[in-house]
């Protein structure tokens, strides 16, 4: 197959023959640098480490020196296939039926990095490749998985440079029904718990010479559950825990366990700080185990605090491009999960905008030829405005 650097259809296909499956480049990330370089962006690949985690590649590509420097954020490593019986074109075939690309990453985010550097070709092709600042990619190979050699340790590499971003767009799936009509402008924050009840094991048929921990844990996430954090804010929905995960050390019927634990994700909006979530879970746990006279430990992990990214050059082109290209007016909406954007906050302004998010992770993900089309238009316009107004 030929690549053609200026269509989307074509890099993205190329990228999906590439199983990069998390944490293995699989080729993506050369094929991207293959294609940058002779665009004209220097490039440097670099590997990260960190003991018990895999090593993971990494991609940084810019083309010029000034600012603003707008970044584009990515990630060409993928999830598992899966049952790859069940598919209807093999997954890393990147086969089109019917006017749609089929293949896992073709929406998460295989399509939009394609349809990125389409559209930043496009754009330097037509300023002859004369532009008053830079163009640059950071891409990862560590999105799917830990996310712990990727983006971060990028953005580290990058400050221990004096190389900064003025802003950055990440090409997350972040449209719900068609290209368009939502733009990330923002995140909730993401706070994980493990909670423990301490209890003593002992036989089911002497209850009294025993402790069990279980129906204190379930009186204690039962609380968790109901908490009632907020209302909502201006910009975000409601933060709320979700008790996710429920295990006892324990398989027969006639043992009262020595300990019972659960799991849980706190989802927190910008009414709160990430310490002030902690504390406010904290004394629910403490209350709760005092009332039951429960032995409990409790402990929090997670990265990923709130953000929001107000209305300026950023937000403004971004929308602008989606209105004139599509004539839709996006949404500019702060829902979902996380993503590498809770990095980059730290840095310069970030949003997030890519594909309809209908097929990601699914068996036979797939993306029509025309979104592609599309997002590359919009991003053209987007890159063209951005500037304009910097």
């Amino acid at each position: 197959m030929t690549i053609v650097a200026t269509d989307p259809v074509s890099l993205a296909r190329g990228l999906i023959r590439c199983p990069s499956v998390t944490p293995h480049e699989g080729g993506a990330l050369t094929f991207l640098e293959n294609v940058l370089e002779g665009a004209g962006f220097t490039c440097h690949r670099m590997t990260f480490s960190e003991p018990g985690t895999p090593d993971v590649e990494n991609l940084y590509a810019r083309f010029g020196t000034a600012r603003p420097n707008l970044c584009f954020a990515g990630h060409t490593d993928v999830v598992p296939a899966g049952d790859e019986g069940a598919w209807t074109v093999p997954p890393f075939a990147g086969e089109i039926r019917d006017g749609v690309l089929y293949g896992r990453g073709a929406v998460d985010m295989k399509g939009a990095v394609a349809s990125f550097i389409a559209a930043a070709l496009r754009h330097l092709h037509e300023k002859d490749n004369k532009i008053h600042g830079s163009l640059s990619l950071l891409i990862t190979g560590d999105e799917e998985g830990p996310s712990i050699n990727g983006t971060a340790k990028l953005l580290k590499w990058l400050g221990e440079r004096d190389e900064l971003i003025d802003a950055c767009l990440v090409g997350e799936p972040s449209c719900r029904n068609t290209v368009g009509d939502e733009i990330k402008v923002g995140r909730r924050g993401s706070l994980n718990g493990e909670l423990i009840v301490k209890g003593k094991q002992g036989h089911s048929a002497y209850p009294h010479a025993a402790d069990n921990p279980i129906p204190k844990l379930a009186r204690i996430i039962d609380r968790l559950a109901s908490l009632k954090l907020d209302d909502g804010t201006e910009h975000f929905e409601p933060s709320h825990v979700a008790v996710t995960v429920i295990s006892v050390p324990n398989t027969a019927t006639n043992v009262i366990p020595g300990q019972a634990r659960a799991l849980f994700n706190v989802r927190y909006n910008d009414a709160h700080t990430r310490d002030a979530i902690k504390q406010q879970i904290t004394q629910c746990c403490e209350v709760a185990a005092a009332e039951l006279d429960a032995q409990i430990s409790l402990s929090f992990s997670g990265t990923g605090d709130v953000f929001l990214t107000q209305p300026g050059p950023l937000v403004d082109s971004m929308a602008a491009a989606v209105r004139d290209t599509t004539g839709h007016t996006a949404k500019l909406s702060t829902g979902g999960g996380t993503s590498d954007a809770r990095f980059i906050k730290d840095y310069c302004p970030v949003i997030e905008f890519g594909l309809v998010n209908t097929t990601i992770h699914q068996v036979d993900e797939h993306v029509p030829v025309e979104d592609l089309d599309t997002l590359t238009r919009i991003y053209q316009r987007f890159i063209a405005d951005y500037f304009a107004k910097t």
